[in-house]
This record gives C-alpha cells, structure tokens and sequence, in this order.
C-alpha cells in the first residue's frame, strides 16, 4: 500500500497517540516500536479491524499480562472514536459494519486512566493520599487498602505491590519434640551435673530446658487462569517477599497444569523474579483444572514440601469443570498432608457471594479458613491469620457451607 504524505500523516499520529496511551496505562512502547507500527500497517493494509487490531497486537504485545491492557486500550481507543472506520473509508471502498462491543473486562480502570491522562497534557500534580480528621471520613491510603485489586490505576497497582513485598509475616510456632536450653522450664540433669562439676560440687546451679519451637514451612498453590492472574500476579508480591525473609516458602502455580516456581521467586528483584515466573509456565491467563492440578501436586511433589507440618494456601476462585468426586478427594488428600489449609478467593469481595457452584461446596469442608485476596486489607488479614491473632467467624468454611 502507497499511502499519501498527507494520509501517512494521520496514521502515524494515530498510532502514536495509541502508543502513548498504551505507555500510560503500563505497556513498554519504545520509539522504535512505534516506527515499526506504521511501518507495518501500511505494509499490511487495512481491510477490517481484525487486521488492525492484530498488526498492532504483533509489534506492541511481547507479554502475557500485556494482553488484556492492549485489547482494552484498542477497545477504547479505536472504536468508541470511529477512528477505523475512518481510515477504512480512505483505504478501502466499503467500510465494514461497526460491531458491537465487548463487555469490559480487568485493565479497564487503567486504560481509562491513561485516557484521562493523555487528554490533560498540563495537570497539577494530584496528592493521591489526602488525610482529613473528620467523621465519616477516610483518606486516600485508606481507599487503597480497601480497593480491589483488578480496579486499580498503574500507579496504585505499584503502590500495592511496594506495600505487599514490605510486610512482614510473623508466622505462628509449633512444638517440636526435641528439647533446647531454657531460663525455665524441665530441669536438665546433664548440664546441672556439669555446671555443678566447675564449681567443685559445692554449688548446684540448675540448668533447664523446654520443648523447641519453629515456624512452619509455607506453601503456596496459586491459580493463574483467566479470571484469577489479576490477583495472581500481585499476590506472586507478596510471596516473593516472604521467600525473600525465609527459605522455607515453596510456591506452584497451576491453570491447566502445575508449574513449581519457587526457585525463579528466590531472585532477589521481584520484576525479574514474576518475568521468571511469566516464562516459565505456558498457561498463563488460561483455562483452569483444580483437579488435576491438585492430583499432580499430590502425587509428585507432597512428600519433598508438606514435610514439617507446613501451612498451604490455596488460591484460587474455585471455579472447576472437573468432576466433583476427584476434586473432593483430593482436596481431602491436601487437607490430611497439611497442618492447616487455608483457601484464599477473590469472590469473596461480593457482598452477596454464596457457595452454590458445584466445585466450591465440594472444596469447602476440606479447608479450614475461607478467606479474601482482592485488596490490601485483605493480605494483611492473611497476615494476621497466619500468624494466630486473626481468625474470624468470617473465615469459618462452615459459615458458608451454612449459609
């Protein structure tokens, strides 16, 4: 296609306008990517939006999780402008009907933002933590803690994973058998003899010693399918966070299959320890088989990480298409193997969620805490829980069961 310098002009400042807005909203798009852009729109031509929308997907996509930004952004952008329809007017004899659009789905509120921001080209710079002593009033930092995550702007989505990857867990302690020195406790004849031998045998000085205490292991079952990597991916944060404070932190991911992650989460930089973690499973923003995930965890890798009494956190919607009678019977089997399960899900930020799905009623009585995980709050009621100070009739699976 031999497009005209005037014509040339209106694509290309288009596509740059696109190009910025999908570097607002969280896109890496380079000068370079742009240039290639142009380039191959007019080498490929414009017939259908199909053909603009994957000519642009091909040079500015080069992520998974850029996926849903850059189809909102084209959604956005494009349609609701009529900008297709013009140039297929100019390119092309007959322009195709406009279609209707599709339902807006996460990356919205970001791509919205973007929006906002390339249209004011001269803004003040807002204060996004505004602190008001008054009643019935609630600051900035506060809204972000209850905000959900899949609606958060660019900006606060880094400002939720700097707040995550700072928080500290102080995981609760269990007995062990074997017995350490102590200031009180059982008395510990071996070195009460040996003290009382320095003296001369004049003087005995009563040694004592106690059951020895350790956090338990974590691990961590996450799922990454369509409608959970949103809140997957910052959770992955926080995780990465824990296995950086500890070593006993084991963490799989699973959509269609279970993926181990946990050496790609013990790098030290957590852009590059989730980008590990992006390359390294195939089924990211998927589809979902908690059975078979499960099945697969239970059978290759319960043995080497369930040692120690260890916590696990299962994460995930609960929305299965397997059958029923293999997700109850291993979720049975994770439930036996473990000290204390606790099952994480983003549904729970509807106020009028009920467990009527086939697959949550049969994981259900399997657990024994059915959390949260949509928003900071909730983390830091993870935390809590964990570390034996925030369990709530709230979390109680039979609650829900019940209701």
């Amino acid at each position: 296609m031999t497009a005209s310098p005037d014509l040339r002009s209106r694509i290309t400042d288009n596509i740059v306008y696109f190009a910025r807005t999908l570097r607002k909203a969280g896109v890496p798009v380079g000068p370079a990517s742009v240039v290639d852009a142009v380039n191959a729109v007019e080498v490929s031509g414009i017939e259908n939006r199909d053909d603009l929308y994957w000519t642009l997907h091909a040079v500015f996509v080069r992520k998974r999780e850029h996926r849903v930004l850059f189809d909102e952004a084209f959604r956005i952008y494009w349609q609701s402008r009529g900008l297709i329809e013009k140039m297929l007017a100019i390119l092309s004899p007959v322009a195709p009907p406009r279609g209707q659009p599709e339902k807006p789905k996460a990356g919205q509120t970001r791509v919205s933002q973007a929006f906002q921001a390339a249209k004011e080209r001269v803004v003040e710079k807002s204060v996004p933590e505004v602190e008001v002593d008054a009643k019935f009033t609630v600051s900035g930092k506060e809204l972000l803690q209850k905000k959900d995550f899949a609606q958060m702007t660019a900006e606060e989505v880094t400002e939720a994973k700097r707040v995550m990857h700072a928080m500290s867990l102080p995981m609760d302690k269990i007995r062990l058998r074997r017995l350490t020195p102590s200031g009180k406790g059982r008395i510990d004849p071996r070195r009460t003899l040996r003290a009382s031998m320095r003296a001369g045998g004049d003087i005995i000085d009563l040694k004592f010693r106690r059951p020895a205490e350790k956090r338990p292991p974590l691990v961590a079952i996450c799922d990454i399918s369509g409608s959970m990597s949103q809140y997957s991916r910052l959770l992955l944060h926080f995780l990465h966070g824990l296995t950086a404070e500890r070593r006993d932190v084991h963490t799989f991911l699973f959509g269609t299959r279970l993926t181990n992650v946990t050496r790609q989460l013990r790098m030290k930089d957590p852009d590059e320890a989730l980008e590990a973690c992006s390359d390294g499973v195939e089924d990211w923003s998927g589809g979902t088989r908690i059975a078979s995930a499960l099945h697969d965890f239970n059978r290759h890798w319960s043995r080497r990480v369930l040692g120690g009494k260890p916590t696990v956190l299962l994460i995930t919607d609960g929305l299965e298409r397997d059958t029923d009678e293999d997700l109850e019977r291993e979720m049975d089997r994770l439930h036996r193997s473990c000290r204390r399960l606790i099952w994480l899900n983003p549904l729970l930020r509807f106020d009028g969620f009920e467990a009527k799905a086939k697959g949550i009623r049969a994981m259900l009585p399997h657990v024994d805490e059915f959390r949260a995980a949509h928003s900071l709050d909730a983390v830091a009621d993870l935390v809590e829980a964990l570390s034996g100070t925030g369990r709530g009739h709230g979390s109680d699976p039979r609650h829900w069961l019940q209701a």
